[in-house]
């Protein structure tokens, strides 16, 4: 089970840190938000290190789909309902911010970088696609509706961006990750105050950055009230349609679409991790419907943080820790959001304001209805009885029959049939 991108690749190889070490900024987690982060602190001659507790792109970010847009969903009201006007508009130019970093950078790089208008559809409600609409005239931003998209069902319409963009991130990746200082297979297993303790030793940093997918430090934070996890099924399929942009359903659990060369990347089957889902099975029956003379010659599934509001979490790690810093809680919109994690926390090292870091700050508020849904999962995971429990805190580990894995409920650690741990915020295997 390998992504297109993994199929493709030449990695690069980077070795393991045995025995101590000590450095100025310590990167612990090495998928693209802590390789950009590398690669922006070495431009500014930071003494730094990157570590990875396995290979570097091996889990979320080798199994994205690769859309670079600042077009999140139908976001944009939501943001503008609960942070104003000023609040949309910082989001908004983030994004752009961040795209316009891309484009410098891929114009050197053959990362079959291109230019695609992104559609963000509904099935069934025209509504919410006109209030996101009217949101974005409301911060400048010109937007189209779009009612006759090349999708083989019947919509109520998108929201369209034009000029947006998709790559191959590991091409891209493998790329400006050559030269940086990257240990891998290098596990942090914990971090007191400003020491790292690995599978080998130790790392000492006056300032710590934790890329890790999920934060693990528990005991700052309440990442574990501030996330969730989904995970999302891909089947890589020859002889399908050629679709035009990039395209996805506003739903979580629907359809998205884009080509790569000649192969369509058709995503969903998506749910909770540690809940039933479509998985693969559900693509399968829609490619078999749609595209019966398509072959699948690749699959794969792809892990997301989810956070309260929709927003990443980027910044220090909570109000009481200056020298730690996180950025996490992407929301399936990783590509974007990893380069603005990096931008402002390059900035943060540097002791320079950043225009953008106020609305991603990971201490704004947390009272939010998804914190209920959270917590109640949580609690309900807790008290269940089980002989598998995550090493995370305590909750009930379900199997996932589709993956033979076994997978929490309540923050999305995984594990191999033979109890490994394959992602966190768990840190420890199954006893």
């Amino acid at each position: 089970m390998k992504s297109v991108w993994q199929e493709s690749i030449e990695r690069n190889e980077f070795p393991t840190l045995n025995g101590d070490a000590k450095t100025k900024v310590l990167i612990v987690g090495g998928g693209i938000a802590g390789i950009l982060t590398a690669y922006f602190l070495q431009k500014e001659g930071v003494p730094y290190i990157l570590v990875e507790k396995g290979k570097i792109c091996g889990l979320t970010t080798g199994n994205t789909t690769a859309k670079i847009t600042y077009q999140h969903g139908l976001i944009y009201h939501k943001i503008l309902k609960s942070y104003g006007t000023d609040g949309a508009k910082m989001y908004l130019e983030a994004g752009k911010t961040a795209f316009d970093e891309y484009r410098k950078l891929c114009e050197n790089i053959d990362c079959d970088y291109e230019i695609k208008d992104n559609f963000v559809y509904s099935i069934d409600d025209e509504k919410k696609l006109e209030k996101e609409m009217d949101a974005l005239s409301k911060i400048g931003f010109n937007a189209d509706f779009s009612t006759d998209l090349p999708l083989p069902f019947k919509t109520a319409g998108a929201v369209r961006f034009s000029n947006q963009a998709q790559f191959n991130p590991l091409k891209f990746l493998f790329n400006i990750s050559k030269g940086l200082n990257i240990y891998e297979d290098t596990f942090v297993r914990e971090i007191n105050q400003n020491t790292a303790i690995t599978n080998r030793g130790k790392i000492t940093a006056e300032k710590i950055i934790i890329t890790t997918h999920f934060p693990f430090i528990n005991r700052h934070g309440s990442y574990f009230l501030k996330l969730y996890q989904h995970r999302s099924y891909v089947v890589a399929l020859k002889g399908a349609q050629n679709v035009g942009g990039m395209y996805v359903d506003d739903e979580n659990t629907g359809l998205s679409f884009r080509n790569y060369k000649d192969t369509l990347l058709l995503g969903g089957g998506g749910h909770r991790t540690g809940k039933q889902g479509g998985n693969w099975d559900e693509l399968r029956r829609f490619s078999k419907e749609n595209y019966p003379h398509s072959k699948e010659i690749s699959y794969w599934a792809a892990q997301d943080c989810m956070s309260l509001d929709d927003i990443p979490y980027i910044g220090n790690y909570s109000k009481n820790t200056p020298n730690l810093y996180t950025a996490t809680g992407f929301n399936k919109w990783g590509m974007t959001s990893s380069m603005v994690s990096a931008m402002i926390l390059r900035d943060m090292i540097l002791g320079k304001d950043n225009p953008f870091e106020e609305i991603f700050n990971p201490s704004r508020s947390i009272l939010k209805p998804q914190l209920l849904v959270n917590g109640i999962e949580a609690v309900s995971n807790l008290i269940c009885l089980s002989d598998k429990r995550c090493p995370h805190l305590g909750c009930s580990l379900k199997w996932n029959k589709a993956e033979r894995t076994w997978d929490c409920p309540c923050h999305g650690s995984r594990f191999t049939e033979k109890g490994t741990v394959i992602e966190n915020p768990s840190n420890k295997n199954l006893s």
